[in-house]
């Protein structure tokens, strides 16, 4: 049960991330490297993170659609987490 819900939650970190490089790289005038600057110039980590987390609405489903209930308890927890962190860096 814990294993699972521990494979959960590094999915939707790995997600998270994937999705943050994603809007970087695409969605961006720029490269990777300047719009990383850019980000850490104006503060906008948490708007980057929460776009990242997009993703995790797809995983989460896919999960609950297959009957994985304790990896889509994983998915939860891990967005829970992304949540508070933007509430950090929107906030500090």
């Amino acid at each position: 049960m814990y294993q699972k819900i521990a494979i959960g939650f590094l999915l939707s970190l790995f997600t998270t991330i994937a999705g943050s490089y994603l809007y970087l790289e695409f969605f961006s005038p720029q490269g990777f490297e300047q719009a990383w600057k850019l980000m850490l110039e104006n503060k906008l980590q948490g708007m980057v993170l929460s776009l990242g987390a997009i993703p995790n609405l797809l995983l989460f489903f896919v999960f609950l659609k297959r009957r994985e209930d304790y990896k889509a308890r994983g998915v939860l927890i891990g967005v829970v987490i992304v949540a508070f962190l933007v509430l950090y860096y929107r906030f500090i």
